[in-house]
């Protein structure tokens, strides 16, 4: 029966107190030592390793190594394998960042002829809204220049007939009486 020290010492309690406990913790134990048969005297037990047992306990050993290196490789392999996930993952993520970045940059392209487009439009319905403005102008211009033009014509007429009548009226009073002479016939 093997005792440890902790149990020793449980028997021995606080009895002793001191180094008198002290002594009789080492006595009893040189006591168990001797009646176990690891000490002094009594029926020692010679811990010989037959043959056997050293193959076994060799076999053991390497068998534990090669379960520890097949552990040691599986974790490896999980070690290896969580890597590359990770890293395809990254690269997968990083691929398409990159294409999102694309496509927004096509799309503010896109959204940028757009705006371009209309601005270029925008400008030229608003020279077109000018140049009509500018055709109306001149329209109703040069239909207001033709009216004047034909009432000056007419004023220069109705003139030209004001000025005829004041001279032949002018000639007629000045030649006294004048009677016309009924015209010849062929």
């Amino acid at each position: 029966m093997d005792y440890s020290l902790s149990d020793i010492a449980s028997v021995a309690g606080e009895r002793g107190g001191g180094f008198g406990g002290l002594l009789m913790v080492v006595i009893v134990f040189l006591f168990v030592v001797m009646l176990g048969g690891r000490g002094f005297g009594g029926s020692p037990d010679p811990g010989y390793v037959t043959q056997a047992d050293l193959a076994a306990g060799l076999n053991s050993v390497n068998v534990n190594g090669q379960l520890q290196a097949i552990a040691l490789s599986s974790a490896n392999n999980n070690y290896e394998t969580a890597r590359l996930v990770n890293e395809q993952t990254n690269t997968l993520m990083q691929q398409n960042n990159t294409n999102l970045i694309n496509a927004i940059q096509g799309f503010n392209a896109v959204t940028q002829g757009l705006q371009n487009q209309t601005n270029v439009l925008g400008q030229q319905i608003m020279a077109l809204s000018a140049k009509l403005d500018d055709c109306c102008c001149s329209i109703k211009t040069q239909m207001l220049q033709n009216r004047l033009d034909d009432a000056q014509a007419a004023l220069v007429a109705e003139k030209g007939k004001i000025s005829n009548y004041d001279q032949s009226q002018y000639i007629l009073g000045t030649m006294g009486k004048w009677v016309a002479n009924p015209a010849a016939t062929a």
